[in-house]
């Protein structure tokens, strides 16, 4: 099934609550929030202070991805607030396995996410515990990228390395993500799109609904 995660890194945080109601309405099922620490990324972004005063504006998935070093300092308090998956960086986690073996013990949904140059093998421990994979499509700090073409072949591996293994396992993809560009990460087996700009950018409804009609035709095409 194809998802929409809006990211409200992108979001006017003026009117927060409000922009989060309108993806909400006009059909998004995941709310995507970026976690930057300053250090594992260059940017900072918010935390746990945010995500609880958002919580109650909507009943849509929290879609949490820590872009922070050593992330299981913070899990139990992130799953308080609200987050219902929460993502964690392969590259940021000494011990990955139990990180995510901590989010499921809190009854939360556990992603992991890799950077455009780590490879794929480093999950082949892992993969069978996972929910979700999220393949960063560029370099995590800064909203507003383009997407690197590099990433496509990688989502196709990853996608058929599930097959073959038969997980239902979702594909994530963040970054650079637009309506140009969707059509080629949901070819390659993307099923979880994380958008910022293309989404807030402008009318956040309007967007938010023309691009779940192209991944609703997506969908269509291939059943």
């Amino acid at each position: 099934m194809n998802i929409l995660s809006p990211s409200i890194l992108a979001a006017d945080f003026k009117h927060l609550g409000e922009q989060i109601q309108t993806v909400d309405q006009a059909g998004a099922q995941y709310i995507h929030i970026d976690v930057m620490d300053g250090m594992f990324v260059p940017s900072i972004s918010f935390g746990m202070p945010v995500i609880s005063s958002v919580r109650s504006v909507t009943q849509k998935v929290f879609d949490v991805h820590l872009m922070i070093q050593n992330p299981e300092r913070y899990i139990e308090e992130f799953a308080k607030c609200g987050a219902d998956l929460i993502t964690v960086h392969a590259e940021a986690c000494q011990h990955l396995d139990r990180v995510i073996q901590q989010i499921h013990d809190l009854g939360r949904k556990a992603g992991v996410a890799l950077n455009p140059a780590t490879p794929l093998n480093v999950l082949e421990y892992v993969l069978d515990k996972v929910d979700m994979v999220l393949l960063m499509t560029v370099n995590p700090g800064f909203g507003g990228q383009k997407y690197l073409d590099s990433c496509t072949r990688k989502i196709t591996q990853l996608r058929s390395w599930l097959d073959e293994m038969g997980y239902d396992t979702d594909i994530e993809v963040d970054g650079g993500i637009n309506k140009e560009t969707i059509h080629t990460v949901l070819k390659a087996g993307a099923n979880v799109i994380v958008a910022g700009s293309s989404v807030f950018g402008g009318e956040a409804g309007k967007n938010t609904e023309e691009l779940l009609k192209i991944m609703k035709r997506s969908e269509e095409r291939r059943v």
